[in-house]
């Protein structure tokens, strides 16, 4: 088969490397990928929400397979877009119409759709401006700490923990009033504050089936100990030690089969990842949000230690046929440590050359590529976060160990990375 994966990210890189692998692959192509895709694929300068492009590439090279990485064209209706056309239509397209990745695009319609299948998330209310004041009289009788949500894609940065009344409605005015976030923070989701610990689940499904792939936690702050700025993730791991059999049959139970049935109940066409954003709250499981697409940089840790064939299982999802998949997982563990651009999350100056890549592949490790671009013989940054080192070992100390070593001969200027990711798990 001729495969096209959409996007740029250590994301895309992870998806490349693994379907690479199949014996069913022919050609694989990226777009527009990135220094780390171009190792194993072939990058093509399209962006991935040039669906015309896309399309005449697709014809031209006889693509067959067509995997979604970022959200964005997902939200724009990518998949709509290719089976509209009849000569795009016998593609198969991995990721959810335009309709069902609302579920991602707008954080109002993800939470009515949770609470029509009675799935348990945080209590909220939606406001923007035709029903403002009433959000301020929420806002000044909420209790604290509270969370305000751009109802849209915000590029991950449209969610705000307010730890106090004066916090929040000054973030409550500028997003609304101000347009804070554009036109996502039109209408700001409120939010009862869940305490406890965050962890990602990702289902793939074909719309009636699904499978369940390895779970991860991320973390998302700039700073040692899980403090500073949010970033887009500064690293991840896989497993995690409190996601038993009980508690992964209570996510199954009250979360993954009413979402699953919710999506055939309401003839949402979905053949992809859903996502589910988790908060362990003192066992019981609850849902926080959705996304359409696999996490970064969760993927860079769930998709090594999956065994199977990725173009066989993506296969049988467009097919409708993960009935007859069975997910053969790794019981290693798997640690990215992400290294990003000084600065970051913040302003941050690209195109510094990257040395000591070479070095860096030892046994156990791969680096991929997030944000970089060759030039030449060389590969400089592109982006915040540059390059996610992913390592196995028996435990989650042993990864996260092996993979600080590595990041250590790694170097470009301004390089930072934490190297306490699954510090709780030591």
């Amino acid at each position: 088969m001729n495969i096209l994966i959409i996007g740029s990210g250590g994301r895309e890189h992870t998806l490349a490397w693994k379907l690479k692998q199949s014996a069913l692959c022919d050609q694989l192509f990226i777009a527009p990928g990135n220094a780390g895709t171009a190792l194993v694929g072939s990058n093509i300068p399209l962006a991935a929400t040039d669906f015309e492009g896309l399309t005449a590439f697709c014809l031209a090279n006889k693509i067959d397979m067509l995997v979604v990485g970022p959200e964005d064209p997902l939200v724009k209706g990518i998949y709509d877009y290719f089976k509209a056309n009849p000569l795009t239509a016998a593609i198969h397209v991995i990721g959810p119409s335009k309709e069902a990745a609302r579920l991602e695009g707008s954080k109002a319609y993800a939470k009515a759709f949770m609470d029509r299948h009675h799935i348990p998330t945080a209590a909220y209310r939606e406001f923007d401006t035709t029903n403002f004041n009433e959000g301020v009289n929420y806002i000044k009788s909420h209790s604290l700490p509270i969370v305000l949500k751009a109802d849209g894609l915000a590029a991950g940065k449209g969610v705000i923990i307010c730890a106090s009344h004066e916090e929040a409605l000054v973030e409550f005015e500028q997003m609304i009033q101000q347009s804070k976030f554009g036109e996502s923070s039109k209408r700001v989701v409120i939010e009862q504050f869940l305490e406890g610990i965050e962890l990602s689940m990702f289902v793939l499904t074909d719309g009636k089936n699904y499978v369940l792939l390895p779970e991860a936690k991320d973390y998302k702050r700039i700073g040692t100990g899980d403090k500073g700025l949010n970033t887009g993730g500064m690293g991840a791991v896989s497993p995690i030690p409190f996601v038993d059999d009980a508690f992964l049959q209570k996510v199954v139970k009250t979360i993954i089969e009413p979402t699953v049935k919710g999506l055939l109940e309401e003839k949402l066409e979905y053949k992809g990842i859903v996502f589910v954003g988790l908060i362990n709250v003192k066992g019981e499981p609850m849902v926080i949000e959705y996304n359409c697409r696999l996490g970064d940089p969760e993927t860079e840790v769930i998709i090594p230690r999956i065994e199977n064939d990725l173009v066989e299982i993506f296969l049988a999802t467009s097919q409708q046929r993960l009935h007859e998949i069975i997910i053969k997982t790794s019981p290693m563990a798997a640690v990215t440590v992400v290294a990003v651009s000084g600065g970051y999350p913040n302003e941050y100056v690209t195109g510094k050359e990257i040395i000591g890549l070479n070095e860096a592949a030892l046994s156990g490790t791969i680096v991929f590529h997030s944000g970089t671009k060759q030039e030449g013989a060389k590969v400089l940054t592109n982006g915040g976060r540059v390059l996610a080192v992913t390592s196995t070992g028996t435990s989650i100390t042993e990864a996260a160990t092996q993979s600080n070593q590595v990041l250590k001969k790694i170097d470009f200027d301004g390089i930072y990375f934490r190297d306490d990711i699954g510090y709780e798990f030591k």
